[in-house]
């Protein structure tokens, strides 16, 4: 049963293997650079505020991380114990990425990126 719904699956989209190629490697782009670009903020400011960072520096003590603030020189430093990791930091990012991928897929099909390959 499982082996004839598969090969009857295949059979049905072994026209298409050109189209679905296309499909999955603009998803792979277009979800790689979605995560380069949603993950890449959150590393530069966490190393930003690393202790050791020279950004950090400033603060003179050990324990103390500096904050980044909107006002150009203004210096706030804030005690690290106050900073963690919590479980929805590991949440956000790929729901993030879920979504601007489906978007720009929809906005692609949208575009009309497949009316050349559609049969009408």
């Amino acid at each position: 049963m499982l082996r004839s719904l598969l090969t009857s699956t295949v059979t049905r989209l072994s026209p298409r293997w050109p189209v679905l190629i296309y499909a999955v490697t603009w998803a792979t782009l277009l979800t790689l650079t979605v995560a380069v670009a949603s993950f890449s903020p959150e590393a530069a400011f966490v190393s930003a505020i690393s202790s050791t960072s020279k950004f950090s520096l400033v603060c003179g003590s050990e324990g103390s991380i500096r904050i980044p603030s909107d006002v150009p020189g203004d210096i706030l430093c804030l005690p690290a114990h106050l900073f963690s990791k919590s479980a929805i930091d590991f949440i956000v990012p790929p729901v993030f990425a879920a979504v601007v991928v489906a978007a720009s897929a929809y906005l692609i099909r949208a575009v009309g990126l497949w009316e050349a390959d559609e049969v009408h």
